[in-house]
């Protein structure tokens, strides 16, 4: 395999092909960002151009006047190579049902902040009651009772926002998989499979882990499987098309952890088919029992509401290392702080004398409980 070929507990060779491959590969997405843009203004010339540009507007102005805000892959002139399950490139089913839960979306943002606005009148009453309170020196009835009823007040808003967010939560969540499903259709429809540059496929990567839903726990609630550190439940099944890490035997015979897409499990056989996400080699399916394959969270956890969710620092994990399509052993140096936060880790390296990395960022969606061998 071009990427560094570890596996669990490699050695120093394959950790330096790891970082060199990073390096190359942030070199090649700026290179080949550059290249795009100059093949797309060659390809696109003349009256081509002109009518995509035409589509576009046209695109934009329909979805202004129907109340609808554009995704960012409709409002880029970006190919459907180049992004996967962008508008331009889905089915006209799709495209509808991804236009009206954008509608619906913009309606959910409009009345999360209406319910926030509510809510900021009620805390600023409590604040003026509480400032009243400290001139007083003392808590009568009528302030306590006033108190309870605001707080009462504020906890009901409160609960009223977080609803809003899961349900457009829910709605983004929602037009990811149409945008990945359309996008699988017209991949599977018979054309020969595109090879996406590695420079793409980084991106994407990250923009996947950029874009995972953050759960919201309601009041009590506790997260659930695959929230962050939190596992999945031991009759889970993977479905196609979901990313999962790999373990499987190189052409080398050496065994790493990849990142995969899930293509079938036989329940018969207790197998998954997953083809590997390295576009750099083309397609390459495995077939691998159940117990190799792990999966990935689905939502990020919330560090402030959650923390329980997330893997402790010195744990040690499973972590992407970057701008490489592989798991390698690390220990966690500090978990996230705040929902948007990654991980900063330490890739196991004999190269430095504590035997670790200095620390890098890893997004949640790629850091999963590491699966120690049975040699070991």
């Amino acid at each position: 395999m071009p990427r560094a070929s570890k596996g669990k507990g490699g050695g120093d060779n394959s950790k330096s092909e790891a970082k060199n491959e990073a390096n190359n590969g942030k070199n090649e997405s700026k290179s080949e960002i550059k290249l795009d843009n100059k093949a797309d203004k060659a390809d696109s010339g003349g009256a081509s151009a002109k009518g995509n540009d035409l589509k576009v507007e046209k695109e934009k102005s329909s979805a202004s006047s129907s109340g609808q805000c554009l995704s960012p892959t409709q409002s880029t002139g970006s190919s459907a190579d180049e992004n996967k399950g962008a508008i331009g490139g889905v089915p006209p089913s799709s495209r509808e049902k991804i236009q009206t839960l954008l509608g619906d979306l913009f309606v959910n943002i409009k009345d999360i902040q209406v319910e926030r606005d509510r809510a900021e009148h009620n805390l600023t009453n409590i604040h003026k009651t509480h400032e009243k309170m400290r001139e007083e020196g003392k808590v009568t009835p009528y302030y306590r009772q006033k108190l309870k009823s605001l707080y009462s007040a504020a906890t009901t808003d409160a609960e009223a926002e977080a609803e809003v967010i899961r349900s457009a939560l829910e709605k983004i969540k929602e037009i990811k998989k149409l945008q990945e499903k359309s996008a699988k259709q017209k991949h599977d429809s018979g054309r020969p499979k595109q090879i996406m540059r590695r420079g793409v496929l980084m991106s994407q990567l990250q923009q996947n882990a950029t874009t995972l839903p953050l759960w919201v726990s309601k009041p009590g609630e506790s997260p659930p499987p695959l929230c962050g550190a939190v596992p999945a439940d031991g009759n889970y099944i993977s479905q196609p098309e979901d990313k999962v890490a790999a373990r499987v035997k190189g052409q080398d015979g050496e065994e790493n952890w990849i990142l995969a897409e899930v293509v079938h499990f036989n329940a018969h056989t207790g197998k998954y088919e997953v083809d590997d996400v390295d576009a750099e080699e083309g397609k390459e399916r495995h077939s691998i029992s159940r117990r190799r394959v792990v999966p990935l969270p689905i939502w990020k956890a919330n560090p402030e509401t959650d923390p329980g969710a997330l893997f402790a620092k010195k744990t040690l994990v499973l972590a992407l290392y970057p701008q490489t399509t592989c798991f390698y052993r690390a220990l966690v140096d500090e978990p996230p702080k705040k929902p948007q936060d990654d991980y900063s880790v330490l890739f196991e390296d004999t190269s430095y004398a504590t035997g670790y990395s200095p620390p890098l960022m890893v997004p949640q969606r790629y850091v999963i409980a590491c699966k120690e061998d049975k040699k070991k």
